[in-house]
């Protein structure tokens, strides 16, 4: 155990100690003895002793030591799952940013853009044209593959050889 350990706000240090005594409480329901949970836990007496009282010196592993021997190491995963505050800066973050994309486009909501219309490439192909426009919306695989076949667009790296 270390000897020095961060120091924690009175808040923080009660939540400690209310959790080592829910693990001491559920040691005591499943009737086994200090001793027997040291051994199962892997550590010495003083150690539980000292993680039964919620020091905040003791290793987050000898924590989650004593929960492995009690049965309830899964809980572990509820630890920080619902972080309300961080959500909260996360979202702020993103309102944010709507904001700037707003700003840049003051005619259109973010939020509410329609996807583009799909404009096949086909007819456009079929002109055989030397100018071609592509569309901002999405083309299929065989439309792409029209495109790529025309010899106007292979020309260019048949001249290079």
């Amino acid at each position: 155990m270390a000897n020095k350990s961060a120091p924690l706000l009175p808040a923080t240090a009660k939540l400690l100690t209310q959790f080592g005594e829910n693990l001491r409480l559920a040691r005591l329901r499943r009737k086994l003895t200090a001793a027997q949970m040291a051994e199962r836990a892997g550590m010495a007496p003083m150690t539980l002793r000292n993680v039964e009282r919620g020091n905040a010196g003791v290793t987050i592993g000898a924590y989650v030591a004593v929960m492995q021997a009690l049965g309830v190491a899964q809980d572990i995963t509820l630890m920080a799952k619902a972080d309300e505050a961080g959500r909260d800066l996360q979202d702020a973050r993103l309102a944010a940013r709507r904001k700037t994309r707003a700003k840049l486009s003051p005619t259109s909501d973010v939020t509410t853009l329609p996807k583009p219309a799909r404009k096949p490439l086909a007819s456009a192909s079929k002109t055989k044209s030397k100018s071609h426009k592509f569309s901002a919306g999405y083309t299929s695989l065989e439309d792409l593959a029209e495109i790529i076949e025309q010899p106007m667009l292979l020309s260019p790296l048949k001249n290079r050889d």
